[in-house]
């Protein structure tokens, strides 16, 4: 599956440019994860599966946001199997969802892992962008995000727990997975419209 498969196929589905947006940066952030966990000698196509993961988690949240407890990721998952998508990327988008959906299963690998620390920190890194007074991501800092981390009221949807699961299942400190997604997406703070 190529990038170009998985941005039309996020786009058919998906027309919601904020919810695109989440897409946008989780899959950037799975890069630069993929970047600091795994061996530097491993090929692009790897990276490209931990980026595709990333863009596709949430192809069918538009889709299944009223009943999302019962119905999130199935229909992505039937669209991966469709287009014939690696099982890495397959089994990601599944176990992304744990705790959440009740068929998800626990993640096991690293891109499992990966993808279901990272997806919730994408949303407090963009909630700490728009306190900022110019609401810009290049506003934001590693210490400012951290503030924010210990006032459990700020953004009090994120699951910091699922969060700190970076340590014990990646080997990455809090402060440093915080860090590289933040670098992650300012990156692509265009793309993200902060």
């Amino acid at each position: 599956m190529t990038r170009e498969q998985a941005l039309k196929l996020l786009h058919d589905n998906m027309k919601n440019q904020n919810l695109r947006r989440h897409c946008y940066a989780v899959e950037a952030v799975m890069g630069a994860l993929y970047r600091r966990i795994e061996d530097h000698h491993q090929t692009r196509q790897e990276e490209e599966k931990w980026r595709i993961a990333g863009l596709l988690h949430d192809a069918d949240y538009e889709l299944t946001k009223d009943n999302a407890k019962s119905e999130h990721t199935k229909h992505v998952l039937k669209w991966l199997k469709a287009m014939d998508a690696e099982p890495d990327i397959f089994d990601a988008v599944a176990a992304h969802a744990w705790g959440y959906v009740d068929f998800a299963p626990e993640p096991k690998t690293k891109i499992e892992w990966a993808l279901y620390t990272c997806d919730e920190l994408t949303g407090l890194i963009v909630a700490v962008a728009l306190v900022k007074p110019d609401k810009k991501l290049a506003s934001v800092t590693l210490d400012s995000i951290m503030k924010k981390w210990n006032s459990p009221s700020f953004a009090a949807g994120v699951n910091r727990k699922q969060i700190e699961e970076c340590e014990p299942r990646l080997g990455t400190p809090l402060k440093e997975f915080v860090g590289i997604a933040l670098f992650a997406m300012q990156g692509i703070s265009g793309e993200l419209g902060l």
